[in-house]
């Protein structure tokens, strides 16, 4: 009798101390706000500087700088940029809703701010996802726009700035840092650019930095 009561207990608490959501296939809207609402601090992505937890189905394949590579279980390519010098600067997000396009947004959750926009091109859509100082793009198929979103979602909102780090790699340097040219990835960049750069062929390094689920870090400090 006392097993019981004590497995009952555990079950009580699980379920007390977990937000479970059921994500909508169609509603995008729903689901970024559903996501982006979410404070979660697990992590299994570490590099210099930042970190970040990529969810299951997808795969880091290829990292260079602060630019990385994704490949998910229906093949769809993810481009990630991690904006360490705006996050170094506190840029301010100014951007304007486009009422032109399939979807934009401004988003501000949980005090980061950034915006998505969805293009439609040539039969398939184009993602621009902007967030916590992070922005990922991918060029997809209808079927599969919903999936790509929330796997955005849940890299983005664990990206995580290390700012003693960040101080001794940047620091005396952000000018140096700012003459970067980072083509793929750069606010002015268009829409061309990224569909040239798909079109050319990415990496198939399968070299992977993605750390097992039993090496999850929870602790927030860092």
């Amino acid at each position: 009798m006392k097993k019981i009561i004590v497995l009952l207990s555990i079950v009580v608490l699980f379920v007390s101390g977990c937000s479970v959501y059921r994500l909508d296939s169609t509603d995008l809207g729903t689901n970024i706000k559903v996501l982006l609402s979410e404070d979660v601090k697990i992590y299994n992505v570490y590099f210099d500087g930042y970190k970040y937890y990529v969810p299951k189905g997808v795969k880091l394949t290829n990292k260079e700088e602060y630019n990385a590579t994704f490949l998910d279980n229906n093949g769809n390519n993810y481009y990630l940029y991690v904006d360490a010098i705006s996050y170094y600067n506190k840029t301010e997000n100014t951007y304007m809703i486009n009422d032109k396009i399939h979807y934009s947004n401004k988003l501000d959750y949980n005090g980061k701010t950034g915006y998505i926009n969805i293009e439609e091109i040539d039969g398939k859509y184009f993602v621009h996802f902007m967030f916590n100082y992070a922005k990922m793009e991918a060029y997809v198929s209808e079927e599969d726009l919903t999936t790509v979103v929330n796997n955005m979602c849940f890299i983005l909102r664990t990206v995580k700035f290390n700012d003693d780090v960040l101080e001794s790699l940047i620091g005396d340097n952000v000018l140096s840092y700012q003459e970067e040219n980072f083509t793929l990835f750069d606010t002015e960049s268009s829409n061309e650019d990224f569909l040239e750069v798909v079109e050319d062929g990415e990496s198939t390094s399968e070299e992977s930095y993605f750390k097992s689920d039993e090496e999850f870090e929870l602790d927030e400090n860092y």
